[in-house]
């Protein structure tokens, strides 16, 4: 269940992150809101899963999935390059995830 957690902090993350680039877009209220309830929950579901997972493999997992995905992301709504070699790094990155709970 804790991977579960992990996860969904993970895709909290990736949500803060891309409220984050609509809010530099769309100065208003409605992002801020959301930057915050996301953030909130990503912190809140990284703290559960911390309660049984080990701290660096969940901070790792945590902090891969929210880079890799806040990539994704950005190139699929806010029109970021989709250059053949970012594919490839955030691939490492997310097989780099999928390794430590391999290992865990």
């Amino acid at each position: 269940m804790a991977w579960t957690f992990l996860i969904l902090a993970g895709l909290f993350e990736m949500f803060g992150v891309a409220m984050i680039s609509k809010l530099h877009k769309d100065k208003s209220w409605k992002p801020v809101v959301l930057l915050i309830l996301g953030f909130g929950a990503s912190f809140l579901f990284l703290s559960i899963a911390m309660g049984s997972l080990p701290m660096g493999t969940a901070y790792a997992v945590w902090t891969g999935i929210g880079a890799s995905g806040g990539a994704i992301i950005g190139m699929l709504f806010f029109n970021e390059s989709k250059d053949w070699k970012r594919i490839l790094f955030i691939a490492m990155v997310l097989g780099a995830a999928v390794g430590l709970k391999l290992v865990s």
